[in-house]
């Protein structure tokens, strides 16, 4: 009406009925409402007691939900809100949508402000005092160079006094109707900005029963499952582009010039107005996600630091040399049966070259830094979530967590008013009921269902890899007939790419399909609330997308050639096609390879085809559907005249995406902190890479959120949730993946044994020639040989990387005592790396403290000001 701020939408698909009462235009709450009161006798008819709710309820017929919603709406009246309609006639409009706005007067306001107990700020400020000394001069350095990078947002909760310099904060109490006087209100209307208005609207739409045409104790979410309303959601504040001065620009805007921008993207988040804006689990996500892309900046340097020192060296790495030597001549045994022919060890020169850049000394040491840096990481989250709790006042949500862990699914809630209607029918027609053991025999069905559908998922994921290994099997033989020299050397390297560009595409394909599966086990679960819902829901898409994700990589770095055999006895599938062994330089290569490939396809498809072209797509696919449904309004309504209302804002807002939750994205970070931690030993770039992607992922995301989806609603949280448990499990896990990537899939080991053990003079000089299996080609099984070669009188062929007694000895191809002494070494390796990281962790964890000591100083004066001040009031 251009008079009263709307605070909520509620929104609804009207089609044309038989007869139409209407409600009143506008209502303040004191008029009289015509409720038509539903007739409950068929409800309880007999044969209909058991089945007449789950088709009631699946398939409402329009007049069912208009009475609906007159009586959800006229507990809205009731509850003290006031809704305003279009000046239309609503009956003359064909399938087109209605909207209802929700507006909160400042009695209902400032009652359920003191319930809920939101803080207000009260007329006393707290100094900030500043560190003095060489803290204080540190301190002031640091803000001059951080000047640069803040978001051009005012603070509203820290004032400077211009004449002393001095910082202060305003204090914040909870709010009391009865003592206004306390409060610095310069207005009601803006007392509560429209985020805490809308949410507290929210929780009065939430506890609004409609029990007599609904049997149901649930408000708008039971409504909305059941197809009564489309959507409910708060208004954004205006639109987002700036068209005045830059003093007159709203939240929206703000957020839109100095955060949902490429040009700011040097700039820190305004994390204050993100959560001012859209609440605190939003604000929480963003917050997280900010300190985790600074905190990458240091692996990400030190990464690069590896790759360049392993650049710098690589002329003078000996096994490189002598791999890439000619005059040695090592001739190696063929790659596959008859087809294949011997080739030289100098072929993969590029290839070890290529290995020493990840395979090097340094190595080792940043895979023991990274550990470090994961428990910094949790241990610097810990501490920057617990200022932001005391920030954004969130210390006291005990009471409002309990009363939404109380709150019933409307899924729960239709299904256990199935089960009471049931019972009320078989206690009419005096049946005898379902025996205990039924019961528990129903719930056994239930969770094996989901166990096997968990079981199956896991037998498709690795029918997957080993999908793909078969393929690269079949391959190198197939493409290893080619008469073409130059196509036979080429024909490792074509394998390995085309296996790893299929493995990603796997991953991408399966990824969603996994997704679509875990929300539908959890649903055949039926979880009591949102909470339990949310929680089940992160546990089950976490297990699948990131067993999906890592399997490719678990078996190149494990697996792949550990039950290879050796020539004359190899180990083969089908029958006919030998398992796939590493190359001559080792696995880590490829592991390397498999890694960012993966991660980067992951990151780049994600962010460019899921996260804009389809939102794109659905936004071209809704303005086309709303083109098509104003012109057959047209068409229809030809003959009648119909004052035309203008666009409002809510009408804007309706066609943006619906809010989803942020649960993707959090997976998605999860997912990338997994390739950023598990594996960082064989691909040190990898913090490098996450930190480019989410530099531009944050202000993507901040993109959608201010310009493309619905404003959802403030939610309260204080703190991530379970989020950082898991957070906690890979970081702890990745020490032990680590340590094995290092130990079994790298030549760290092997070098150091050969170098303090078996070198004549203490250097890498014969490393190749130590590391090789003499192998003679007679032994060779019939049929299995080379039919033609081109490297002719070979009468002993060695193969890559294994320890085993010559052809010679007298116990011929056994593992020699060289296999036992590196296989030792790695196993005390492991020990020795996972101790240290361990003691390492838990020594940082042990010397930063959750809360910070000034915050803990700062929390106390708070505290003792404030109660000077309300005893002060008091007197």
């Amino acid at each position: 009406d251009g008079k009263r701020k709307v605070d909520y939408i509620l929104c609804y698909k009207y089609k044309k009925r038989r007869s139409c009462k209407r409600l009143s235009i506008s209502s303040n709450g004191n008029l009289p409402i015509i409720l038509p009161i539903r007739l409950e006798a068929e409800a309880e008819s007999g044969e209909a007691g058991g089945a007449a709710g789950d088709a009631e309820d699946s398939k409402l017929t329009e007049e069912e939900k208009a009475l609906m919603r007159e009586e959800f709406e006229a507990g809205l009246l009731e509850a003290g809100l006031q809704i305003e309609r279009d000046k239309e006639d609503s009956c003359l409009k064909l399938n087109g949508i209605s909207f209802i706005r929700l507006h909160i007067p400042w009695s209902i306001l400032s009652r359920e402000a003191e319930l809920q107990k939101i803080k207000v700020a009260v007329k006393k400020k707290c100094e900030l005092r500043k560190r003095t000394g060489i803290a204080g001069m540190w301190d002031t350095v640091i803000s001059q160079l951080n000047r640069p990078f803040q978001p051009d947002v005012p603070d509203n909760d820290i004032h400077k006094d211009s004449q002393s310099h001095v910082n202060f904060k305003t204090l914040k109490h909870s709010f009391i109707r009865d003592k206004l006087h306390l409060y610095d209100i310069k207005s009601t209307a803006t007392l509560f900005d429209n985020a805490t208005r809308s949410r507290i609207v929210a929780e009065i739409i939430s506890r609004t029963t409609c029990t007599r045409t609904c049997q149901t104790t649930e408000g708008i979410s039971s409504l909305l499952a059941r197809g009564v309303y489309i959507s409910a959601f708060p208004l954004h504040d205006g639109p987002f582009t700036r068209r005045g001065r830059k003093d007159q620009r709203n939240e929206r805007q703000l957020l839109h010039e100095e955060w949902a921008n490429y040009g700011v993207m040097f700039k820190y988040q305004p994390v204050d107005l993100i959560r001012k804006y859209f609440g605190e689990q939003i604000g929480l996500y963003f917050a997280w996600l900010g300190v985790y892309t600074q905190l990458l900046i240091p692996p990400s340097v030190l990464g690069i630091i590896v790759f360049l020192y392993g650049i710098l060296t690589v002329d003078t790495n000996v096994p490189s040399q002598e791999t890439c030597d000619d005059n040695l001549n090592i001739t190696m045994c063929p790659l596959c049966d008859a087809v294949c022919d011997y080739w030289r060890l100098s072929s993969v020169c590029s290839l070890a070259r290529a290995s020493y850049l990840f395979d090097n000394g340094a190595t080792v040491l940043f895979a023991i830094f990274m550990s470090l840096w994961a428990a910094c990481f949790l241990e610097h989250w810990k501490r920057r979530q617990m200022c932001l709790k005391h920030s954004w006042d969130l210390t006291s949500l005990e009471h409002e967590e309990e009363r939404v862990q109380d709150e019933l699914r409307p899924e729960y809630a239709e299904a256990l008013q199935e089960k009471k209607a049931k019972l009320k029918a078989q206690a009419k027609k005096k049946l005898p009921r379902n025996c205990p053991f039924l019961t528990y025999l129903k719930f056994f069905n239930l969770y094996f269902t989901v166990s096997l559908g968990l079981c199956f998922t896991i037998f498709v994921t690795f029918s997957a890899v080993f999908g793909v290994v078969v393929y690269r099997i079949c391959m190198l033989s197939v493409w290893s007939m080619n008469p073409d020299p130059e196509a036979k050397a080429s024909v490792r390297m074509t394998v390995t790419t085309t296996g790893i560009i299929l493995n990603m595409l796997v991953v991408l394909v399966l990824e969603e399909v996994y997704g679509a599966i875990a929300v539908w086990l959890t649903e055949l679960e039926l979880p009591k609330t949102e909470e339990e819902f949310e929680e089940r829901l992160i546990f089950k898409s976490f297990f699948l997308k990131s067993m999906n994700a890592f399997a490719p990589i678990f078996y190149v770095a494990f697996f792949k050639g550990r039950f290879a055999g050796r020539p004359g006895d190899y180990v083969y599938v089908f029958g006919d096609y030998r398992m796939e062994e590493c190359a001559p330089p080792g696995c880590l290569i490829e592991l390397c390879i498999q890694l960012s490939m993966i991660m980067l396809g992951k990151q780049l498809i994600q962010n460019n085809v899921f996260e804009i072209l389809i939102p794109k797509m659905k936004k071209m696919y809704r303005t086309i559907q709303e083109e098509k449904g104003k012109k057959r309004a047209a068409e229809s309504e030809e003959n009648e005249t119909e004052e035309i209302r203008p666009k409002q804002q809510f009408d804007k807002d309706f066609a943006l995406e619906p809010f989803e939750g942020v649960s993707p994205e959090y997976m998605e970070m999860i997912i990338q902190y997994g390739f950023v931690s598990l594996f960082v030993a064989s691909f040190p770039l990898a913090p490098a890479f996450a930190l480019l992607n989410n530099v531009i992922e944050i202000r993507l995301d901040a993109a959608k959120f201010v310009t493309e989806i619905r404003r959802p609603d403030a939610v309260r949280c204080k703190d991530i949730g379970i989020w950082y448990n898991i957070l906690c499990g890979i970081s702890k896990f990745s020490v032990i993946t680590n340590a094995f990537v290092i130990s079994f899939t790298s030549e760290f080991v092997p070098r150091m044994v050969y170098q303090y053990m078996y070198s004549g003079n203490g250097t890498m000089s014969g490393y190749t020639e130590h590391s090789l299996s003499y192998f003679n080609v007679s032994n060779f099984p019939p049929g299995t040989a080379p039919t033609t070669t081109l490297i002719t009188g070979v009468s002993m062929c060695r193969r890559y990387k294994d320890y085993r007694d010559p052809p010679w000895a007298s116990d011929a191809y056994t593992f020699s005592k060289q296999y036992w002494s590196v296989l030792a070494a790695r196993l005390a390796f492991v020990i020795f790396f996972q101790n240290l990281a361990m003691f390492l962790s838990m020594l940082v964890a042990w010397m930063i403290p959750d809360v910070p000591r000034s915050l803990r100083e700062q929390l106390k004066k708070e505290n003792m000001a404030l109660m000077e001040f309300l005893l002060g009031q008091d007197q």
